[in-house]
């Protein structure tokens, strides 16, 4: 999938350290609006949600993320501006930023922070 435009999201800073910023927005009851910006060279810490789906927007640069299944199959890719990725229940996922420049995007994921 693909999307077109830049945006940003607001709201309380959740993680920060060398490797990245972390925006959340809660406003709504259910979901939560997430943003990441990965600066270059580093890679998120890859994590897992039992009972929960998550949905990537890359909105700016360029990576490579890593699907491993419950199974322990692994789906290594390339992901760049207006890539969308649909995480499903379960599976472990990881961003690597493997450009010079800043890598952002967004996801979405019910129910609060667990990771």
């Amino acid at each position: 999938m693909k999307l077109s435009g830049n945006f940003g999201v607001s709201g309380i800073l959740a993680k920060e350290d060398e490797r990245y910023q972390v925006i959340d927005n809660n406003t709504l009851n259910n979901l939560v609006l997430s943003s990441t910006n990965l600066n270059p060279g580093h890679s998120t810490s890859g994590h897992k949600h039992k009972g929960q789906e998550e949905v990537y927007i890359f909105v700016k640069g360029s990576g490579e993320m890593i699907l491993t299944s419950p199974d322990n199959s692994e789906k290594k890719f390339s992901v760049t501006t207006g890539d969308i990725v649909l995480i499903e229940d379960g599976v472990h996922h990881k961003v690597f930023n493997t450009s010079k420049e800043e890598l952002y995007f967004v996801c979405v994921f019910d129910g609060k922070r667990s990771h």
